[in-house]
């Protein structure tokens, strides 16, 4: 692709570096923004935005394109990052050698160390899912997610959450895999390696273990037994479709 928007739809592809492409290999007009952009355009202009925040992002991306020569850009954009990373640095920037302390408001302002502000980004919340796939005379119990909770509407298998990860021992001796399976021959047939989803603000780390029982499930446990061609019609989150893929 050799615009701007079909290279922005390549799988891996951001912003940033489709500008870079754009520029370096086409010559075409978008300015690029790295770390080393944010930071001169923030210390010279004194913007104390944060370099990460939406409102920071709009404000920055409309400043560089404002600035960029257009032709050629390549060389504007090369210059710019290459001015960010050599003298002005993240720590000790060569104020007194560069050229453009007379109308830098952060070297005037004496806040050059404290440009570009960025957002301290909040802990993910960690959590620990175990999943059960419990097999009934070749179905399976499943149920879908109504809480408002993450993955809402879809489908998953009987879940334990816990508040570390765990083994096969461990789960047998859980107090709520107890009580669901307390009165029921059951055999864990496998448990799967380590598996992780990283969300917007949670992370997700669990595994699977594939059970099989010879009684049925009480009716009030909410899960209703499907078959294995009827797994492949619904909708399940990220974290359970990867493991079936495998």
């Amino acid at each position: 692709p050799d615009t701007y928007e079909e290279i922005l739809k390549l799988k891996g592809v951001g912003p940033y570096t489709a500008s870079a492409i754009a520029s370096f290999a086409f010559d075409l007009p978008h300015a690029v923004l790295d770390g080393n952009v944010f930071r001169v355009l923030s210390r010279f202009f004194g913007i104390d935005l944060p370099v990460n925040s939406s409102e920071g992002k709009k404000v920055f991306s409309e400043k560089a394109k404002t600035l960029l020569a257009k032709n050629p850009p390549a060389i504007y954009n090369q210059a710019i990052m290459d001015f960010g990373a050599t003298i002005c640095k993240p720590f000790l920037p060569l104020c007194k050698l560069c050229p453009l302390q007379n109308k830098c408001i952060a070297f005037k302002t004496n806040k050059v160390d404290s440009l570009p502000v960025k957002v301290k980004a909040a802990e993910k919340r960690k959590r620990f899912f175990n999943y059960l796939i419990v097999e009934y005379k070749r179905k399976f119990y499943i149920k879908k997610r109504t809480d408002k909770d993450i993955w809402q509407n879809l489908h998953e298998f009987l879940l334990l959450e816990t508040k570390f990860l765990i083994n096969e021992q461990q789960l047998i001796h859980n107090k709520e895999f107890e009580h669901i399976f307390h009165t029921i021959p059951f055999e864990v047939k496998s448990m799967s390696d380590v598996s992780r989803q990283v969300l917007s603000h949670q992370v997700i780390t669990g595994r699977f273990f594939h059970m099989e029982i010879t009684e049925p499930l009480k009716s009030e446990s909410g899960y209703q037994l499907i078959s294995a061609r009827q797994l492949q019609l619904l909708a399940f989150p990220k974290f359970i479709t990867a493991y079936l893929k495998d």
